[in-house]
């Protein structure tokens, strides 16, 4: 068994090694995910409606995603971005395999989670970026930021349904609850 893996200690804990869990996830990341995705659905409800509300958590959606940048640097193993390059390049032959069922088994993001982390960073700054822009003076109703704002916005709405798809899939393959995961931080390990 790995260094990282850590059993259920309490008194009277009947965990079988198949069960226990490691650390992935740290507390900063999940505060961060929770926060971002309540960040999305607020601001994709209130455009038009309740703009100033908008702007706020499109706002905070920004100082976010800096936050994310930092921690991919600095955050825990599993919140870094050191391996993504290599995870994105196996993205293709990874979406391949996953058509016939053959998921591999990864502790942090795997090939497919890794393109989705991208996917969506990218277009949720384009949004968030444009959406800032449109309200300050030099660019206030240009159509081409107005339109990319529209855009990615819509975007990053698909990516999400994707992504909670994605979790779905994943976690019913693996036989794992993903969901859970990124609540207390752990995932389950299986056998040494």
């Amino acid at each position: 068994m790995s260094g990282n893996a850590v059993s259920d200690t309490r008194a009277g804990s009947k965990r079988t090694p198949a069960e226990r869990t490691v650390a992935v996830w740290d507390r900063p990341l999940r505060l961060w995910h929770w926060a971002l995705a309540a960040c999305v659905l607020v601001a994709w409800f209130t455009p038009t409606v309740y703009d100033r509300l908008h702007r706020i958590v499109g706002y905070a959606v920004i100082g976010l995603l800096v936050f994310r940048l930092a921690w991919g640097f600095w955050g825990g193993r599993y919140a870094r971005f050191g391996m993504i390059g290599v995870r994105l390049r196996a993205a293709p032959s990874y979406l391949w395999n996953l058509r016939r069922g053959i998921t591999g088994r990864y502790i942090g993001l795997n090939p497919a989670g890794t393109l989705m982390l991208v996917a969506l960073l990218l277009s949720i700054a384009v949004s968030a970026i444009t959406g800032a822009l449109s309200v300050t003076l030099t660019f206030f109703g240009v159509w081409w930021i107005e339109d990319t704002h529209t855009v990615a916005s819509d975007a990053v709405i698909v990516l999400v349904v994707l992504h909670i798809a994605g979790v779905v899939l994943m976690s019913l393959l693996q036989r794992e609850n993903l969901i859970r995961a990124m609540i207390t931080g752990r995932k389950r390990i299986r056998g040494h």
